[in-house]
């Protein structure tokens, strides 16, 4: 398996919309981008901690590219925002892509100058060397799927 990680603003969303595209093999929420170990969500909802709220996507490589995780990613949020989403504000909400490596990192600024052709605005979007990720409390894992909003 491989692994993806990105920020797009509230975590859930962004959770749900990965779990449905065929070939991830699983999905978790939490903590990225920061410079706290093992934050939890009340420290990094401060905006002291530095963290985003982000998805480590496991992806099973045979079956889905890198290259379509990306157009999920642009098509799940305005990465045109800064600090924001909807009516999320903060720095954890920001818009980024963590790589792992230098064939993802060429193919996500490869993929922004093709998305940045769809808006207006510039893009707002990081792209950063993949930090340490740190799971998100346990109530926060499929939150929306044990609702039954998805």
């Amino acid at each position: 398996m491989a692994i993806a990680t990105f920020g797009a603003g509230c975590f859930w969303g962004i959770e749900a919309a990965f779990r449905r595209v065929e070939g991830v093999t699983d999905v978790t929420v939490g903590y990225s981008g920061g410079d706290v170990e093992h934050p939890t969500y009340k420290q990094v909802c401060t905006g002291k901690t530095g963290h985003a709220e982000a998805v480590r996507v496991e992806f099973d490589p045979n079956r889905l590219g890198y290259e379509e995780l990306l157009e999920v990613f642009w098509s799940i949020h305005d990465p045109t925002q800064v600090n924001r989403q909807g009516p999320d504000v903060g720095t954890q909400y920001r818009s980024v892509i963590f790589f792992h490596d230098t064939d993802q990192e060429a193919a996500a600024r490869a993929s922004l100058e093709r998305a940045q052709e769809r808006y207006r605005s510039p893009i707002a979007t990081e792209i950063v060397p993949a930090p340490d990720f740190y799971a998100a409390e346990d109530y926060h894992q499929r939150y929306l799927e044990k609702r039954g909003m998805v």
